[in-house]
């Protein structure tokens, strides 16, 4: 028995990198898994196929949380097809990192868009069904960056701390209701978007970390793990920095 047994849980953009350590862990943990992707269609399709082994029902759908329909649809879809939903890990998010001098009104609306609209969309969407049940657990993946700022990452920074704001919200708004909301902060999390690095650079950024160690999806999936669970049934409305100790 797993820790997410008979739970169905959807996670978005979980086709690569965080997201699908996340979706890997949960399965392996018993969860029926409901989760999207969007330009990556080949990779969530071999997802899909590759956690069919952990015995629980997978699927994959290609949907858009930035867009409020796309949400709605996406919720009414997974409890049609896996009877309901218990957990909501909102972890689909992009960068467009430059200094503010040259970050186009384009490129901080769009990072705000997918990373933290989606967020709001993802959990307007499940509400419903969530106060119906008296009962669920909603993990935002937020970011160091959006604890301490970063230079050339105003807009994600700024997407990040607002995911945090609207956690601690929900969780006050939801808590008589049983429904749960916390957020997760990774920090250097080595995925196949840090892969194409300069290793260098990459061992600088590792020798400046406690731990010195960049983290890996797993190590996110399994703070994740915990908050989606009934271990922290007792827990909401906090940020879970796992991080190796770069914010202490």
């Amino acid at each position: 028995m797993g820790l997410l047994s008979g739970k169905t849980a959807i996670i978005t953009g979980a086709s690569k990198g965080i997201g699908k350590g996340i979706a890997e862990t949960f399965a392996k943990e018993g969860a029926n898994v409901a989760f999207t992707y969007l330009s990556s269609v080949e990779k969530g399709q071999a997802l899909e196929e590759e956690l069919k082994q952990y015995g629980t029902t997978v699927k994959g759908y290609r949907s858009d949380a930035s867009k409020m329909e796309d949400a709605e649809a996406l919720v009414a879809q997974v409890v049609e097809d896996f009877g309901g939903v218990d957990i909501v890990v909102n972890n689909a998010g992009i960068t467009k990192d430059m200094l503010l001098m040259r970050m186009t009104e384009e490129d901080f609306t769009r990072v705000i868009e997918v990373n933290l609209n989606s967020v709001f969309n993802m959990t307007k969407a499940v509400q419903r069904t969530f106060l119906k049940q008296r009962s669920g657990s909603i993990v935002n993946i937020s970011s160091v960056v959006g604890v301490k700022g970063n230079a050339g990452q105003a807009n994600y920074a700024a997407s990040k701390a607002g995911i945090i704001g609207f956690t601690k919200s929900v969780a006050l708004e939801l808590g008589s209701r049983n429904i749960r909301c916390n957020a997760i902060a990774p920090g250097f999390i080595e995925t196949e978007m840090t892969a194409v690095l300069d290793e260098k650079t990459v061992q600088q950024w590792r020798d400046g970390i406690p731990l010195k160690r960049g983290g890996s999806p797993e190590d996110v999936a399994n703070a994740c793990l915990f908050l989606a669970s009934d271990m922290s049934g007792y827990i909401t409305g906090q940020v879970m920095n796992v991080c190796g100790g770069m914010l202490t």
